[in-house]
C-alpha cells in the first residue's frame, strides 16, 4: 500500500444527506391510503408488473435493491422511506425488479392510480425532486464502476455496505456484496479484502462487515 497526497479515502458516497425526504413524505402521504399493504420477507422478490399493470412500490420500513433481471447487477439500493416504480413505468417490463434486504413494509399501488393522484394533488415538484435523486443515485453507481480502477471500485463498495443498515451487514458476506455490484471477479475482491485487512484497513468477521478505519487512496 502506497499514499498519495490525499492519504486516505473519503467517499462522499452516502447521499443520505441529500435524499428528499421531505418530498417522498408528502408523496407517501398522498399515495399510501390508496395503496395495498404487500406481505414481505427478507430478500423477496418484487415485480413491477402483474396483470398487464404497471406497480409501484411504497416502502415504508426496511430496505430494498434494485436489481437489472437480465444478469443480476445490482443498480440501486435503498432505506425507507421511498418509493420504487415510478421513474421505471416506461420499460419492459422484465427489465428490472427490487428485492427486500431484510424484514420490511411495503405496499402496492398502480402506476395508473398514482398518476392520478400525483396529478390532481399538483405533487409534480415532489415528483421531480424524487426522480432527479433516483437518477442520480443510479448515475452515480454506474459511474463508480465503470471509471475506477477495482481497488476504488472495491473501496467505494465497502463505503456503500458501512451505510446500509446493521441488518442488512449482519445477512451479506463482503464479497457477496461487491459482486453483485460490479463486474470484478470473486478472486480480484477477496485478495484485495484479505490485503486490506491484513493493513487493519477493514474489520470483518466471518465475512461480514464490521468497521472501516481510514483505507488508503492508493492500492
Amino acid at each position: 500500500m502506497t499514499h498519495a497526497i490525499k492519504p486516505y479515502i473519503t467517499y462522499d458516497c452516502n447521499m443520505t444527506q441529500k435524499k428528499p425526504l421531505a418530498e417522498i413524505e408528502l408523496l407517501l402521504g398522498h399515495l399510501a391510503p390508496h395503496a395495498d399493504k404487500v406481505e414481505t420477507k427478507n430478500r423477496q422478490p418484487l415485480n413491477y408488473t402483474a396483470g398487464g399493470q404497471h406497480h409501484c412500490f411504497l416502502l415504508h420500513k426496511g430496505s430494498v435493491t434494485l436489481y437489472r433481471n437480465i444478469d443480476g447487477m445490482v443498480l440501486n439500493s435503498e432505506s425507507a422511506p421511498y418509493i420504487f416504480g415510478i421513474s421505471t413505468q416506461l420499460l419492459e417490463s422484465d427489465y428490472l425488479y427490487i428485492r427486500t434486504q431484510e424484514s420490511s413494509e411495503v405496499s402496492v399501488i398502480s402506476i395508473a392510480e398514482a398518476n392520478k393522484i400525483i396529478a390532481r394533488e399538483d405533487l409534480w415538484q415532489s415528483l421531480s425532486t424524487l426522480l432527479i435523486y433516483t437518477a442520480s443515485r443510479v448515475y452515480d453507481h454506474c459511474t463508480k464502476i465503470s471509471s475506477l480502477s477495482s481497488y476504488e471500485i472495491i473501496c467505494y463498495q465497502l463505503y456503500e455496505l458501512m451505510n446500509e443498515t446493521q441488518e442488512v451487514r449482519s445477512s451479506v458476506s463482503v464479497v457477496s456484496y461487491i459482486k453483485s455490484r460490479t463486474f470484478l471477479s470473486r478472486s480480484s475482491i477477496m485478495k484485495i479484502l484479505a490485503q486490506l485487512k491484513t493493513g487493519d484497513y477493514i474489520v470483518t468477521e466471518k465475512g461480514f462487515l464490521k468497521a472501516i478505519n481510514n483505507i488508503p487512496s492508493r492500492y
